[in-house]
């Protein structure tokens, strides 16, 4: 029984020889033998991407600025930039955010390959004029951060259906409307990037309440500029 075992096993490795080897010696000659997911991450690494997801197109848009000029979706290509919405009346949530991004301003003045967009949803009240009363009061000092301005149905349609961040109005509130404290984050293309979380979920978009998400949105602008 013990040498039909054996010529059994001898038999099976014949075969493996014969089918195997030569595909193996081919695959190495090739240079194919490292293929997968893991290789291609490190490959993307060297290759100096940032490992953050695209969302998509960031929507398409124009708007008057503080200065009285139009800005578009396609002023913003070639730079990396934040959009925000929010009011300059705001009694709540738009003080903290006008900080942080304050703050995010200053980790970058100076390149010009960086610029914010803070998109007003109480656009009657926020001419032009009270926009640029009120860059000077939360301390804007780029040339690239447009505060901006137009109808406010087209605003809250860029915001809900464009950006997919709340915003409308509330009589029942302080200030009369409602807004999400979440920055978007765009590449120079013109697309909207984002980090994953803990779990390899993207996270869409940063929170601009918390120094944890300002920290965030930082460190991912960087590896942006640098793409």
């Amino acid at each position: 029984m013990k040498n039909k075992s054996y010529i059994g096993l001898s038999f099976v490795v014949l075969v493996f020889g014969i089918i195997f080897i030569p595909k193996i010696i081919s695959i190495i000659k090739s240079g194919t033998i490292v293929q997968g997911d893991r290789i291609d991450a490190i490959s993307n690494h060297k290759n100096g991407e940032t490992g953050l997801v695209t969302i998509g197109p960031v929507p398409k848009f124009e708007l008057t600025d503080q200065n009285g000029a139009k800005i578009n979706d396609k002023t913003y290509l070639g730079k990396v930039f934040v959009v925000e919405f929010f009011f300059s009346t705001c009694p709540s949530i738009c003080p903290v955010m006008n900080r942080n991004m304050v703050d995010i301003q200053n980790k970058f003045f100076g390149n010009p390959n960086f610029g914010i967009a803070s998109i007003s949803i109480d656009p009657e009240n926020d001419t032009s004029k009270v926009l640029k009363e009120h860059a000077k009061i939360i301390g804007v000092k780029s040339s690239n951060w447009h505060l901006l301005t137009g109808d406010k149905n087209y605003i809250f349609n860029i915001a809900n259906k464009g950006f997919n961040l709340y915003a409308g109005e509330n009589k029942n509130v302080k200030g009369g409307f409602e807004h999400s404290g979440l920055f978007a984050l765009i590449d120079k293309k013109g697309n909207i990037r984002c980090r994953k979380d803990d779990f390899g979920n993207p996270i869409l978009y940063y929170d601009g309440l918390e120094k944890k998400g300002v920290k965030a949105i930082i460190e991912d602008i960087k590896k942006l500029l640098n793409e």
